[in-house]
Order: C-alpha cells, then structure tokens, then sequence
C-alpha cells in the first residue's frame, strides 16, 4: 500500500455537491494521516472549490490511482454511484461518512465503510474533530459588513450598485470570516437584532466592520471596533460627513471604491485602525448617556433651551 497512489474525494470534489467546512476539514484530516503515514496521494475538487493549481475531479485520470477515498458527508446519492462507476479499477473506500441505508447502491459500491453513523453500529468522532487547522493567532480576522442598495433620496448622486458590486467582489477573495450584518432592528425576524445592545454585542466581538452605512460606521467606532467605510454617494453623502465629524480617515468615495484600495484600507484598519477607533470609542463616552462637553451635546443642550424658552 506504500506504493499506492490515493485520490482523496468528499462532497466538496463533485460537480453540484455541497461543500461545508466540515467536509473540507474531513478531507484535510485524511490527507494529514496519508503524509504522515507516506502514501502517495491527490485531492480533487471541484470547479467552485479547487483552490489555485489545484486537481479538478474532472481532470484527474482514473488509471493514475490504485484507490479512492471518500471522505465524510452522507454516503447516498448518484455522484458516489457515478464515482464508482468511474474509477471502478480502483480499491474503493469511504471514512466518516453517514450511513442512512446500508442497502444502497452508493454504499454497497465502496469495498470498506468506516462509517461516522451507520444503523446499528455506535457513531464515531466526525473527521473534523482533529483536523489540522491555523493556531487561533493566526486565523483571519472577523469581518462584520454592513451593505445598502437603498438610499433613493440622493437620486441620479447614487452610486449603491457600483459600490455594493465592487465591495462584493472584493469581500469574496479577502481571507476573513464575513458577517452579513444590518442596522436594521425588528423583534419579528430572529435574523436581525431586536435593539442597539444586540447589535452592539456583535460588533463588539469584529476585528473591523466594512460599512456602506452611516450607522454602521458610528457603530463600530463606539465600539472601538475600526470601520473601513464606503461612501456610495458620488459627490459625498452622510457617510462622509460622518466620518470628517468624527475624525475618521478611513472612508472611501463612490469614485475611488476598487479592489486595490480596498486592501489598503482594510490592512490600515487592522493595523494602525485598531488605536483611532479605541481613542474615538473613549472620546464617545460610557454609553450611558452622561452630559459633558462636545459638539453633540452642547447641540442637545441648545435643544432644552429652546424647548424651555417656548
């Protein structure tokens, strides 16, 4: 078997299959276990998930491999059926698979099982339990974004989807965890925070926030948590006028949104960001709402003035 050369297969390999973290990791963990033990081996993917120079199941020649390897996820369906089809000549094995009906054909067709679950037998660890993964240092950082396509006060100045397209773009290579956030408050809908302490919880725990928002930009920074902001409005619009109140360098104008400046931007925010947005959360005060000197509130206090003299 040292001699051998092993494709290593999962979800993730075939063509509409549906890749988790979970099925990677599985994948990774066999792959880890054949280097340690010497055996020669590929990983195929597919089109969505090969990563750069990587094997495309579709491109890896059968009677290059002596046996294949599926790794976890349910063992059913017509792609391990196919699989078995296609590399027929090989030694065929599935590991930390689930197994729903030992009867079926995609089951029946591997010559060993290592199953994770299968009827009558006592589950096993899932594969990703041990998977080799980055040191918690080294993990990309948590990224909480915050997009609109709304704003149809400024008219023929908005530049929302130019700006949303781009950020999208950019946001789908930049190696962070992405949360799809809102400002939005509604007590209905479990996916959005029913009030601001909700909300703010969340952003508390990001690294950076990346905001097409006013309110997501005064946010993070009351948070201490720096913004990398996107103003869609040509010409400047609220996001900017909030950003040159507060002191904040880090926005962008519709006309200077690209990828390049993007990555600029967000390096700046996890680097030499992270101590402007602390001062800034500092010179925002408690959060309870106490009445001392600044712009804001020496304008409420015009407001009690007034409402007092009337």
């Amino acid at each position: 078997m040292t001699d051998a050369r092993v494709l290593v297969v999962g979800w993730p390999s075939v063509l509409h299959g549906e890749a988790t973290a979970g099925d990677v990791l599985a994948m990774r963990t066999v792959e880890h276990a054949l280097s340690g033990a010497g055996i020669r081996h590929h990983t195929a993917w597919s089109p969505v998930m090969c990563p750069p120079g990587g094997l495309l199941l579709d491109e890896a020649e059968p009677g290059l491999y002596s046996h294949l390897v599926f790794a976890c996820g349910p063992a059913t369906g017509t792609p391990l059926v196919e699989l078995h089809e296609r590399f027929a000549h090989c030694t065929r094995i599935a590991i930390g698979v689930s197994v729903i009906d030992p009867a079926d054909p995609a089951v029946t067709g591997f010559h060993r099982v290592f199953a994770r679950d299968s009827p009558g037998s006592p589950p096993q660890p899932d594969l990703a339990t041990v998977a080799p993964m980055a040191r918690e240092a080294s993990l990309p950082p948590v990224l909480g974004v915050f997009l609109t396509a709304g704003q149809r006060e400024y008219g023929t100045r908005r530049r929302h989807d130019a700006v949303k397209d781009t950020l999208e773009t950019w946001l789908a290579r930049v190696d962070a965890g992405r949360l799809d956030l809102d400002t939005r408050l509604d007590p209905r809908d479990w996916r959005l925070p029913t009030s601001p302490e909700q909300l703010q919880s969340v952003i508390r725990r990001l690294d950076a926030v990346v905001t097409m928002r006013m309110h997501g930009l005064v946010l993070a920074l009351r948070a201490g948590v720096p913004a990398l902001a996107l103003d869609p409005v040509e010409g400047g619009g609220k996001v900017t006028a909030q950003a040159r109140a507060l002191g904040w360098p880090a926005v962008r104008p519709a006309v200077a949104v690209s990828e390049s400046a993007l990555d600029h931007q967000l390096e700046w925010c996890l680097t030499d960001g992270r101590a402007v947005a602390r001062q800034l959360a500092s010179w925002m005060g408690s959060g309870r709402g106490e009445w001392t000197e600044g712009p804001v509130n020496a304008g409420l206090s015009k407001l009690i003035q007034h409402l007092r003299s009337d």
